[in-house]
C-alpha cells in the first residue's frame, strides 16, 4: 500500500494527527489509525466516516484535503 491523502468523507480521521491514508494496489483507500498500535480499543482501520473518537487530536499544522 502507498501513502495517500485522507479524504474529507473520512470524518474526524481527515483532521486527526493519528490518521494515515493508505491506497491499496487495487486503488481502494483505507485510513489507518495510529493509536491502534498501542491501544487495542482503537480499530486499526475504523469504519468511515468517523464522527466521534476519544483519541482525536487535531493535526498541526492542518493537512490539506
Amino acid at each position: 500500500m502507498s501513502a495517500a491523502v485522507v479524504p474529507q468523507p473520512a470524518g474526524l480521521c481527515a483532521r486527526c494527527r493519528h490518521g494515515r491514508a493508505l491506497r491499496s494496489d487495487r486503488g481502494s483507500l483505507f485510513v489507518l489509525c495510529g493509536l491502534a498500535a498501542s491501544d487495542a480499543s482503537f480499530p486499526k482501520y475504523p469504519p468511515l466516516p468517523v464522527l466521534a473518537c476519544r483519541g482525536f487530536e487535531t493535526s498541526s499544522p492542518p493537512r490539506e484535503i
